[in-house]
């Protein structure tokens, strides 16, 4: 696609994100629970139609090389991306459940599956690409000194282009050979017919010379035959590529020349614009600079006059912290100072009023408490809303600012797709005015001090600090640092060595192979609740982890989760999840596994010294992804004998604590898997794991990944060509299916049990049975989100109220 065909993409972006943005309005308002099927529909929608568009954003900035529309685009990608997040978890509210069905919507939103398939934007490993190599670098590093002397002695590594030199040459001369010796019997046949010839010369009958000719064109044959042969077998062995081969190969290379020249251009026109940004900001400030200045001066001036003459005093000069100038002079005029005073006044009077209301208070609380009862009895029906976004601001200034400055702008003004100069003004002049009126701030202090001591005879009033609020504490606890005097890098060679910070496998996300669940809308009006498919497990794990670790923008204004907990059977992938989040958004893999801590960092404190370390380096090297593999043993409710030793429980606390400490800013994942969550204290389990996903065994329409995964190894290149002389049998199959580990039906059961039922009765206890309540596994998170304050009912996630009678289904 060319530059205008992403513009024109781009332009009808923005025609859908306008028709969106007109839909959240509604939704602000609450809707009864009796349409809480329209209300989960509505949310479905609004969520597939933003995927849709954060699919586009990321194609679009990704080939977009004008690098001001770039950073439009960029923050218009990230709030999107924040916002599918936002209705992710809308979505789990109002469904209860944490893989809602969306069959149904896609059917009529006429969508197949893979529009359900979340993008994973490309700038998360682009962007992180020379972290990651240098971060690959210095690991590697560190354990090549952690081998021993003798095995580097012993065997002497060699660079992969020169293993398959030395084979080339060892090949070429056995053909060598074998060709002189063909040629020696060509030069003997040769030689034998020199001298019959010579010997005389007779003439041929004609049963002769049809056998000569005969002789003659079945050696043509025969050496073309071959000839072929030989390609075909140079072929095979890798040392000529086929003809197919070299036309993929050539359509391969000419779109990855085109790619690289394209991140070539982003790049180049990226440095020009950021010297082109600084080159601007001193223009300005040296030629428009001295006037803003006198300008803000007399307005300012003129402001204290003014406000002097109505009052009699000069007015208080807010703070920087308030804005300074900015917060309070916008070309004010002396009939606006003096509605703001007349204001002040009104305002006294309320304040007088409502202390004579204060009366009527007593009655309105008794009919608060009449409420409140009647709530508890389940006479006042609950109603679904959805929270307040913290993207849509952002998307909304996002799309006011292109239909301001680039939706009307012609492409032909920048056909290379250099900056705009007028755009970079305008951006810059408000900068360097925003940097003048701070000096102008301080300057006009102190004339104001001078002013007040002149006319009005006074010293400088202290300005009021704002008053706290007894019992409420502001900000969050700090952690106290263990290694105030240790660096980073001294930090992350012991996290190395003593084999808490590993190396990960590159493992891409849609290498889950796993299909979407086709009736779940049918088996839900059936009430038989569906189990999720692995493409939930696959959508839900980006959505989760790889979005948010992805990028701090997105980290930020997405719903903070902290950790996941991935459960099922053995064989299932969990760990391959955990790789593949890794990959995708080039994060260090922490490994905090009760196996791995045998022996390391002693003693009493020296749980909590390793747990202090791990999210200390974590934090500071984002993304990051602390992974503790048999998680039930952190909980263990009974330690079996041979788990003694290594003491499973000890980091249990730490943990809990460290995970607290997390933020919004701290693009840090604690990830956990289990194949026996019966064996741990699930309301512990529950308390440090924030989302809980249950992976079941394969259904029908997933299970081809692991039949594709054993025809893969069974067909290889080599038997592939012998297809022709020995035919595929079912026998050859037996062998690679037999090496799958199977899963149990009882196995899952006993999990779906563990899951489904102990996990509900210690997030709603006292609330009834979860099969009462038509929940499983699947709505283990929702559960937990809504756990009860008390024992009467379940609270709410929607309304915070008691959910009473009309909460059971069968």
């Amino acid at each position: 696609m060319s530059e205008g065909a992403y513009q024109r993409l781009w332009e009808s972006s923005h025609v859908i994100l306008q028709e969106l943005l007109d839909q959240e309005q509604p939704l602000l308002e609450p809707v009864p629970y009796r349409e809480r099927q329209s209300f989960q529909y509505r949310l479905a929608s609004l969520y597939l139609h933003y995927l849709g568009l954060l699919r586009r954003f990321d194609t679009i900035y990704d080939q977009m090389v004008q690098p001001q529309k770039r950073r439009l685009l960029r923050r218009l990608l990230d709030c999107v991306a924040g916002r599918v997040l936002e209705l992710k978890d809308e979505l789990v509210r109002a469904d209860l459940c944490e893989n809602p069905c969306l069959d149904r919507v896609l059917q009529d939103l006429k969508l197949t599956p893979a529009d359900l398939e979340v993008p994973i934007p490309k700038y998360f490993l682009l962007e992180q690409s020379t972290a990651v190599r240098e971060r690959g670098l210095i690991l590697a590093k560190i354990l090549s000194r952690l081998e021993p002397e003798s095995s580097q002695k012993s065997f002497i590594g060699m660079h992969r282009t020169e293993a398959i030199i030395l084979v080339q040459k060892a090949e070429r001369a056995r053909q060598g050979r074998l060709r002189a010796t063909f040629m020696r019997e060509i030069r003997r046949d040769e030689e034998q017919d020199r001298r019959i010839r010579e010997d005389g010369w007779h003439k041929f009958s004609q049963c002769q010379a049809a056998v000569t000719i005969q002789k003659v064109w079945k050696g043509y044959l025969q050496r073309k035959r071959t000839q072929q042969d030989r390609r075909t077998e140079m072929e095979f062995i890798g040392m000529l590529p086929s003809p197919n081969q070299v036309e993929h190969l050539s359509i391969i290379s000419q779109a990855c020349l085109w790619e690289d020249v394209r991140r070539l251009r982003q790049v180049e026109k990226e440095e020009e614009f950021q010297a082109a940004m600084v080159k601007a900001h001193d223009s300005l400030a040296e030629t428009e600079g001295p006037d803003m200045k006198e300008k803000m001066k007399e307005q300012i001036r003129q402001w204290f006059i003014e406000c002097h003459d109505l009052t009699g005093r000069f007015p208080d000069y807010p703070d920087a912290s308030s804005g300074g100038s900015y917060s309070i002079f916008a070309d004010k005029t002396p009939e606006q100072v003096r509605m703001e005073l007349e204001m002040q006044v009104q305002e006294n009077k309320k304040k007088e009023q409502e202390k004579s209301n204060e009366k009527g208070k007593d009655e309105k609380k008794k009919n608060k408490k009449g409420k409140e009862e009647k709530a508890k009895k389940g006479e006042v029906d609950a109603v679904l809303q959805v929270l307040p976004s913290k993207c849509i601001p952002m998307i909304s200034a996002g799309h006011e600012e292109y239909l301001n400055t680039w939706k009307n702008q012609c492409e032909s003004i920048q056909p290379s797709q250099n900056y705009d100069s007028e755009t970079l003004r305008e951006e810059k002049r408000k900068e360097v005015e925003l940097e003048i009126r701070i000096q102008v701030d301080e300057l006009m202090r102190q004339e104001l001090r001078n002013l007040r001591l002149v006319v009005d005879k006074e010293e400088e009033r202290p300005l009021r600090a704002p008053k706290k609020t007894p019992g409420k504490k502001t900000g969050r606890k700090k952690e106290k640092d263990l290694t105030p005097n240790r660096s980073v890098e001294s930090l992350y060679e012991e996290l190395v060595i003593s084999g808490l910070l590993r190396k990960s496998e590159s493992v891409a996300l849609k290498d889950y192979v796993g299909d979407f669940l086709y009736l779940g809308s049918a088996l839900s009006l059936a009430k038989k609740l569906p189990m999720p498919s692995l493409f939930d497990i696959r959508q839900n794990v980006a959505l989760y982890a790889v979005l948010r670790l992805g990028s701090p923008d997105i980290h930020a204004m997405a719903p903070l989760i902290r950790s996941i907990l991935l459960v099922g059977p053995c064989g299932m992938g969990k760990k391959m999840l955990v790789k593949a989040v890794c990959t995708e958004t080039g994060a260090n893999l922490f490994d905090l596994s009760p196996g791995n801590l045998l022996g390391k960092y002693p003693g009493r404190n020296g749980a909590q010294m390793m747990v202090h370390i791990v999210f200390k380096v974590a934090r500071l090297l984002q993304p990051s992804v602390i992974w503790i593999g048999n998680a039930e043993k952190n909980f263990y409710k009974k330690i079996p004998k041979e788990d003694r030793e290594m003491d499973p429980k000890r980091i249990k606390k730490d943990l809990t604590k460290a995970l607290r400490l997390l933020t919004p800013g701290d693009r840090v994942m604690l990830i956990g898997t289990t194949s026996q969550p019966q064996l741990a204290e699930i309301r512990g389990l529950c308390r440090v794991y924030e989302r809980i996903l249950f992976m079941p065994r394969p259904d029908y329409a997933s299970r081809y990944g692991h039949i594709l995964q054993a025809i893969q190894s069974v067909l290889s290149e080599r038997r592939f060509l012998q297809l022709s002389k020995r035919p595929l049998v079912a026998c050859e199959f037996l062998g690679q299916l037999a090496k799958l580990d199977p899963v149990y039906r009882e196995e899952e059961e006993s999990l779906k049990k563990t899951i489904g039922g102990n996990v509900w009765s210690s997030a709603g206890k006292g609330a009834g049975n979860h099969q009462e309540m038509h929940l499983g596994p699947s709505h283990l998170i929702s559960l937990r989100v809504g756990a009860c304050k008390d024992h009467r009912g379940i609270r709410s996630p929607l309304t915070g109220t008691s959910r009473p009678h009309w909460a059971r289904r069968a």
